[in-house]
């Protein structure tokens, strides 16, 4: 199986994106326009551990990645990321579904990311004229004000939601593949300390261009814990990743509305 993608649209050449996860991708989902719906993340402990339990093991642990300490100036940030809300937003949430949502984002994985985009090790030409000029200082303000910043909920389609929530919470032992919310966390709001990203109400036009691009082999860095998404994703076929993109976008903490709808059945 091979996934193609479309190049980066005229505008992105206008637009001086500072981004963590930035790609190149214009790829939409090729579906029909079913209903959507929001994926809640289940707050009640008894439905965490449920989960949990379900779950496979976790891939392996690669080496430890080099921490880095979160020592942005979220005020001083704002300033600087101005230039970023071109692509992605004032505020971290992008209205155009090829480019990211930062808001939430950790500070730790954003300088990571801003670093790989500097050094090379994950390619994107716009991305390395943005990232070359900042010193680690400037990475870690924009990180911060992004980092403080919230995301807008999304939705998933709904014709997507159960196999997309079999893979996050479950994955699917037989064929290797480990639960999401092993690294991601059952809401999809990552693990700074390990730098594994957060995932929650991301767009799925963006998951699905990632998860194809590792699924054919690109990577960011060579590094053991670069590594982990491209073996995780060549596993993956095309209805599994539009399934767990779909089911990402969508996905969000329970709030007090949630909360008031009657259960389904």
């Amino acid at each position: 199986m091979g996934f193609r993608f479309a190049g980066f649209r005229p505008a992105a050449l206008r637009a001086a994106a500072v981004l963590i996860l930035a790609l190149g991708a214009n790829a939409a989902l090729a579906q029909s326009a079913p209903a959507k719906t929001a994926t809640v993340a289940q707050p009640a402990a008894a439905a965490t551990q449920a989960a949990l339990a379900a779950a496979p093991a976790a891939a392996p642990a690669p080496a430890p990645v080099e921490a880095t300490a979160a020592t942005g100036n979220a005020a001083a940030g704002q300033a600087k990321a101005a230039v970023c809300g071109a692509c992605h937003g004032v505020d971290g949430n992008s209205s155009d579904p090829q480019y990211p949502k930062l808001a939430g984002q950790s500070e730790q994985y954003i300088v990571r990311q801003l670093e790989n985009f500097k050094s090379g090790k994950r390619q994107n030409p716009i991305m390395l004229g943005m990232a070359t000029p900042l010193s680690e200082q400037d990475m870690h303000d924009i990180a911060a004000y992004f980092a403080s910043k919230t995301p807008l909920p999304g939705v998933a389609d709904q014709a997507l939601v159960e196999r997309g929530q079999k893979l996050f919470r479950e994955g699917d032992v037989k064929r290797g593949i480990p639960a999401c919310m092993a690294c991601h966390s059952i809401d999809g709001r990552g693990n700074p300390g390990a730098q594994y990203p957060q995932l929650e109400s991301q767009h799925a036009q963006y998951v699905e261009a990632v998860l194809k691009a590792w699924h054919n082999g690109d990577a960011w860095g060579t590094d053991a814990h670069s590594q982990i998404m491209p073996a995780i994703a060549k596993k993956l076929d095309a209805n599994d990743i539009a399934a767990v993109a779909s089911y990402i976008e969508g996905l969000h903490p329970a709030t007090a509305t949630d909360l008031a709808k009657p259960a389904a059945h």
